[in-house]
């Protein structure tokens, strides 16, 4: 399955490339997940950047989720020769580390666990309540971020630009990393 890929999306080994906007995504997924256009790959990376300033040696987007999470080959943890995958949450502000390569994360991640890889079930219940599939310029993003105190539930999450999504959220973390569990915060600047 792995050559497959590899052959489909040019991938080459111990080499970091993204795959064509054109690879097969699980029917099951769609509007859950997509990949980033290879043109737009840079402009998705440096949006992550933003957020996560610590990781910006380490790593390339290569595709999102429909709540803005996007994923990330991470060159910092190599693994058989191959980078392996993050998911970055400009909701939580956290990363998580997926045991997995870009042929893997599709071929068995995204098949196998797809409400772990991309929240299906949450995704569902958004559609089933009238929320809209976001557009590839979209994401469903939360109004009140978790880190701030914003609930898991369709009700604080809204359509919206992902860009600006990304924007605001790396702003917000910039201004509240490092702080400790609870503590207040009583202003948050906001620049366009």
């Amino acid at each position: 399955m792995f050559n497959h890929l590899k052959a489909r999306f040019g991938l080459g080994s111990g080499r970091q490339q993204i795959a064509r906007q054109d690879a097969v995504v699980p029917p099951a997924l769609a509007g859950a997940y997509r990949l980033h256009r290879t043109a737009d790959v840079p402009a998705f990376t440096a949006l992550a950047k933003a957020a996560f300033p610590q990781w910006a040696s380490r790593i390339t987007c290569f595709g999102a989720d429909w709540l803005g999470r996007q994923f990330a080959t991470d060159t910092g943890r190599i693994r058989d020769g191959e980078p392996q995958v993050l998911l970055l949450e400009p909701g939580t502000g956290e990363i998580l580390q997926i045991p997995a390569d870009y042929g893997s994360f599709h071929s068995r991640e995204l098949v196998e666990n797809p409400d772990a890889a991309v929240a299906c079930s949450f995704y569902q219940d958004w559609v089933g309540g009238g929320g809209a599939s976001p557009a590839y310029d979209q994401c469903v993003g939360y109004r009140l971020p978790l880190y701030l105190g914003g609930v898991e539930n369709v009700t604080n999450l809204e359509l919206c630009d992902f860009d600006v999504y990304w924007a605001l959220a790396a702003q917000l973390l910039a201004q509240t990393r490092g702080l400790p569990a609870g503590a207040p915060i009583r202003r948050v600047s906001i620049s366009d």
